[in-house]
């Protein structure tokens, strides 16, 4: 069964021509972490202009080295787009000054808004939606902005390994992206197996959510990262 084909054409029938993984290489982005992005003496000719960079914000980095990660990327002609994880953020004074950051130092105009990484939430919110209903991203002129999608499930969220809460979110997301202008897609985590992620696009659709959905592939890395991954 060919991934690559059912995202191009919606069937899982052998793609006949050659060539097929252009179109989907054309709008690939990757992710990066500040630190990361601090070893790298230069960023030119690693990516194609424009290319989107998200730029991961895992407890404990400091706004200060997520927004300079943000410039330097803006400066060698990349598209930045930075986590914005709920329960890390204290309030919504806060959020705004992340989010006023981001625009006023580094041309910031799309963000990818998860819940985090943590359990307990730091301040006054928990998940994705709140941070969407907070009106901020939309008053500062964020032009896209990105929601995670969990084809494999997430436990955090749904405890007893189903799907009911985050196909609930999913659902309500499409619903706020109908009823604004916020142009919105789903980013999933990356994957290993292509079947998983065919069925939860199969039922996506068929609950009708249709917002543009970014798939998600392990980037280079060492066997044992793979394993690890593989694993969680």
């Amino acid at each position: 069964m060919s991934l690559l084909n059912y995202l191009k054409t919606g069937s899982a029938e052998p793609a006949a021509a050659k060539g097929s993984l252009a179109p989907l290489l054309e709008n690939a982005s990757i992710e990066v972490t500040p630190k990361t992005l601090a070893k790298l003496a230069s960023l030119e000719g690693l990516l194609r202009k424009g290319t989107r960079v998200y730029i991961a914000h895992i407890d404990g980095t400091d706004i200060l080295d997520m927004v300079a990660a943000a410039k330097q990327l803006s400066r060698a002609g990349y598209r930045p787009v930075p986590h914005f994880p709920a329960r890390l953020i204290d309030n919504k004074a806060q959020l705004r000054d992340w989010a006023g950051r981001y625009v006023g130092e580094a041309g910031v105009g799309q963000a990818l808004l998860l819940g985090g990484g943590v359990h307990m939430s730091r301040g006054s919110y928990d998940s994705s939606m709140q941070l969407l209903e907070s009106g901020v991203f939309d008053q500062l002129g964020f032009t896209h902005l990105y929601v995670a999608g969990h084809p494999e499930g997430n436990r955090d969220i749904d405890p007893d390994g189903g799907d009911r809460i985050v196909s609930q979110a999913l659902s309500w997301k499409q619903a706020f992206s109908d009823r604004t202008d916020a142009e919105m897609a789903i980013v999933t985590q990356f994957m290993f197996d292509a079947q998983p992620l065919i069925s939860w696009l199969e039922k996506l659709r068929t609950s009708g959510v249709s917002l543009p959905i970014h798939v998600g592939l392990a980037g280079p890395a060492k066997l044992q990262a793979l394993i690890k991954y593989g694993l969680a």
